[in-house]
């Protein structure tokens, strides 16, 4: 082998970006924005709703407010932190209100969400329902109609009966035609030749 030849085959190339190809997923792209689930997100929302919407929220709601009143209004003036127009606490209550409000609004589209979900389901069992009724109002008319056609007890009891009187008249009448009657019977017990 020539030197040129071997020097060619001991070069590295070099490294150029790599090629995306159509046949493959592109790698996944570091993104700025941290991600969440909106799952998740929407769960505590739910969460956090269901509490907004019971009597223990109230309940809590109206002593941190007595508290929180009682302790600006008695409390030594040192110790006060909210003075008596209390608008720290109008700003709390506002703060929790504009949140609760779209918490209670995402938990309220998630619950339609699942109540649309449960009434197309709801239908479709209701027509599968329809149709097996409408089914099997079909299968009983035509037994029904089969019925008809079909021996029952009473009349296959019935039909019995008269063949068997059928027989038996029959039978006496083939008894009566049949019966040989011998030349003495007919004369009253003389023979024939008797005269």
């Amino acid at each position: 082998m020539a030197p040129a030849d071997r020097e060619r085959d001991n070069r590295v190339e070099p490294r150029t970006a790599p090629r995306f190809r159509l046949d493959q997923p592109r790698p996944p792209r570091r993104k700025l924005l941290p991600e969440y689930d909106p799952e998740a997100f929407g769960r505590l929302s739910e969460r956090i709703a269901r509490f907004l919407g019971t009597g223990r929220f109230i309940v809590w709601m109206t002593i941190t407010i007595i508290v929180w009143v009682g302790w600006n209004v008695w409390a030594p003036q040192a110790l006060r932190f909210d003075p008596f127009p209390f608008l720290f606490l109008t700003l709390a209550l506002s703060l929790q209100a504009s949140y609760a409000a779209p918490l209670i609004l995402l938990a309220q589209n998630r619950q339609d969400d699942r109540d649309r979900v449960n009434l197309e389901q709801d239908r479709k069992q209701n027509e599968r329902s329809i149709a097996d009724t409408e089914y099997l109002s079909r299968e009983i008319a035509s037994l029904r109609m089969n019925l008809g056609e079909v021996a029952t007890r009473d009349w296959i009891r019935s039909e019995l009966q008269d063949l068997v009187k059928e027989l038996a008249t029959e039978l006496a009448e083939q008894r009566r035609e049949t019966r040989v009657v011998f030349p003495a019977e007919e004369s009253g017990g003389r023979d024939v030749g008797d005269r």
